[in-house]
């Protein structure tokens, strides 16, 4: 069903490009090369087995949470059509 100036299909086109640049935004927030033993922030010592189940993990739990928590994103796609921008 067609409104507007919108073709069929927009909010859905929407939703999907939401959810692509979220992930992608995810997957270039994952940790590369070698996993610290100590913590970057605090100097914690960092769990073999945190180390073995994330590669590359630089951070202890404690400040992992913290920057996930400053690091909240919109869930809205700011880059929408100008269709959907109109409304």
């Amino acid at each position: 069903m067609a409104s507007g100036w919108a073709q069929d299909g927009a909010v859905q086109d929407q939703i999907d490009a939401t959810v692509d640049s979220e992930v992608e935004r995810a997957k270039q927030s994952l940790p590369k090369g070698e996993s610290l033993t100590h913590c970057e922030e605090c100097d914690a010592l960092i769990p073999e087995k945190r180390r073995k189940a994330i590669p590359g993990v630089r951070l202890c739990i404690a400040c992992q949470s913290e920057q996930e928590k400053k690091g909240r994103s919109s869930l809205y796609n700011r880059a929408g059509s100008k269709d959907s921008q109109l409304r």
